[in-house]
């Protein structure tokens, strides 16, 4: 059995988390992941409170194993959703955009493992000295808000700067990134883009298609200027943002442009107007199939890149 220390802190199977994206990672999806053995993530980014308590409950019907809920710290609804997730405690809750330190000890009370995404050893260190139990560090090949460092260099500072389990993300599409990720020091990663094609995943068919069409160079980061860089696939609201943003236009009205079109892209299925959050990786992702088929075809390729490589290695005494 391939594990390694992620496993027994989640009590998950295999060293796998699903990215919490918004929009994308709905109940559905989350459990289809839990019930192949890693570990799903509800996205609840800005999305109202109720939307949350369904997406809890329908969890719970579809899978019995853990789950977790990613908690954007800047929603306008942060405190209610909180509330329902000391109300009704998941596994895990993984954070973005902020220090989850003043809800930490409500959610420790509840058994809730708190593992928030970190972009730079900075960070990564003061959020580690108000003892959160894990950090996943993401590398700006990842999609949706980035940070300025690549996974490869990231990873392995954070891993050296902190005393407690570092999990790899950004630009992890197979095998061939789980072990490079455990190489560099992580206990495990986190996919979000390779999910999005899943059968369970329930954006949109079109946004699907985008990502399988997508080619090597087809992801760009647009709001730069307004200080929160974003990786997405380029489309016509992608140019308008690059054109607006080499216009030196005021970041407030760049930011304007965003509001609202993630949604639009994900679940209405405007792949032109909306915004189509998407990694580097993309250009890997040829179809749509099961999450089992995707946990699975992860492991067992990596047991054989190892003998692989045990093979290839000379060892000499």
């Amino acid at each position: 059995m391939f594990r390694t220390m992620l496993c027994d802190l989640l009590g998950i199977e295999y060293p796998i988390i699903q990215g919490g994206m918004a929009w994308v990672s709905t109940a559905e999806l989350a459990a289809a992941v839990s019930e192949a053995g890693g570990l799903g993530i509800i996205g609840s980014g800005n999305a109202p409170p109720d939307w949350l308590r369904e997406q809890l409950e329908l969890a719970r019907e579809l899978t019995k194993k853990p789950f977790g809920v990613n908690v954007m710290l800047r929603t306008p609804y942060i405190d209610e959703i909180m509330a329902i997730l000391l109300e009704s405690p998941v596994a895990v809750v993984t954070t973005g955009a902020g220090n989850p330190g003043k809800y930490l000890p409500m959610l420790r009370e509840v058994g809730t493992k708190v593992v928030p995404v970190v972009s730079s050893v900075a960070l990564a260190k003061r959020l580690t000295r108000g003892g959160v139990d894990a950090l996943i560090a993401e590398g700006m090949e990842s999609g949706g808000h980035i940070g300025e460092l690549t996974t490869m260099a990231l990873v392995p500072q954070v891993v050296d700067a902190v005393d407690i389990p570092v999990i790899a993300a950004g630009g992890i599409y197979d095998a061939r990134g789980l072990l490079a990720a455990l190489a560099l020091g992580a206990v495990g990663v986190q996919m979000g883009t390779r999910f999005m094609c899943a059968k369970e995943c329930t954006i949109h068919t079109k946004v699907k298609e985008i990502v399988i069409k997508a080619r090597d160079r087809d992801t760009v980061v647009t709001g730069a200027t307004t200080g929160h860089p974003v990786r997405v696939v380029r489309n016509k609201l992608a140019r308008r943002f690059e054109e607006l943003e080499r216009k030196y236009v005021p970041y407030e009205e760049i930011e304007k442009l965003g509001i609202g079109s993630l949604r639009l892209a994900m679940v209405e299925g405007d792949i032109e107007n909306g915004t189509i959050m998407a990694g580097q990786i993309c250009a890997m992702v040829g179809k749509i199939e099961p999450a089992r088929d995707i946990i699975f075809e992860i492991m067992n390729n990596a047991k054989r890149i190892l003998n692989d490589l045990d093979q290839k290695v000379v060892r000499k005494l």
